[in-house]
């Protein structure tokens, strides 16, 4: 009987404590449901993103770089967004820039590569947001390799995109 009195006096408390939380903060997460996107295409020289369905442009953004944008990432550090075939591996939605996607870099010969100079071909590459850290900096081509959109962006962009879908990198 004692058992009951106290999970009748929690749940009363529980309550009592959930109406003084006030609102819930607005959730960067949305919905979508749409035509699937079945691959992602960037084109570093136009600082352009594009969303596909089959040959179907879904959604194009403009982008930012990392700091040395011009040629393939070949190191840790060096400050290149890498060129090539890769693949959506996860979604962050606890990332520093808002909201994240990584891509599949470094792939097996980017490593060799890499080794072959006995250095790291690096890694960590992300599709994001600018976060606190993007939104205070004033220029172009501010990453450290990885792919930046808008706050707004790239909540659209981490409804839209699943793990697995491939992305093709030119220069």
């Amino acid at each position: 009987m004692i058992r009951y009195f106290r999970a009748i006096f929690a749940l009363a408390m529980l309550a009592v404590l959930s109406a003084c939380g006030g609102p819930e903060p607005e959730s960067k997460i949305q919905g979508y449901d749409g035509a699937p996107v079945t691959q992602i295409f960037v084109d570093k020289s136009d600082r352009k993103m594009y969303l596909l369905n089959g040959k179907t442009i879904l959604r194009g953004y403009d982008i930012d770089l990392g700091n040395q944008p011009v040629g393939h990432k070949q190191f840790e550090g060096d400050g290149k967004t890498p060129e090539g075939m890769y693949f959506i591996t996860h979604r962050n939605p606890n990332s520093a820039y808002h909201l994240s996607l990584g891509v599949s870099y470094p792939s097996a010969a980017d490593m060799s590569h890499a080794m072959s100079f006995r250095q790291r071909a690096g890694g960590d590459i992300m599709i994001h947001g600018r976060g606190p850290y993007g939104n205070s900096v004033d220029k172009r081509d501010w990453t450290a390799g990885c792919i930046a959109v808008t706050d707004a962006e790239m909540e659209e962009i981490f409804a839209m995109v699943n793990p697995g879908v491939p992305i093709v990198i030119r220069p």
